[in-house]
């Protein structure tokens, strides 16, 4: 199961630290992925985190701005976000593999996702 926290309401130009954590599986067998969902699109992959930490990949849209990490001892991902955009607002979900597996390529069909957390970028 996982569970994501630390969305909010903030200013263009601010930050925010998304959290995924995981129970009843031992996370650092999974890749991680991060999704977001804007009013009216379709859900858009953002991030992706190795089961290891070591390898990471970041959509064109939000490169440079985000940066993922985890922490496997407490069983939790990562989402840092800085300067922030209103088109980042949406819902963000953070998904793992239905199968085990630690890498983020090839894509693996992620099955179990969180209930996710809902992030405004407004003045």
């Amino acid at each position: 199961r996982l569970v994501e926290s630390g969305g909010g309401l903030v200013q263009p130009g601010g930050s925010l630290r998304l959290s995924c954590s995981a129970s009843g599986i031992t996370l650092g067998s999974y890749a991680i992925a991060w999704y977001r969902q804007a009013p009216g699109k379709e859900r858009e992959g953002i991030s992706c985190i190795s089961g290891s930490g070591d390898s990471t990949y970041y959509a064109s849209s939000v490169k440079g701005r985000f940066t993922v990490s985890r922490d496997n001892g407490k069983n939790t991902v990562y989402l840092q976000m800085n300067s922030l955009k209103p088109e980042d607002t949406g819902v963000y979900s953070c998904a793992a593999p239905t199968a085990v597996q630690a890498q983020c390529f090839p894509s693996p069909a992620f099955g179990s996702w969180g209930q996710g957390t809902q992030v405004t970028v407004s003045s």
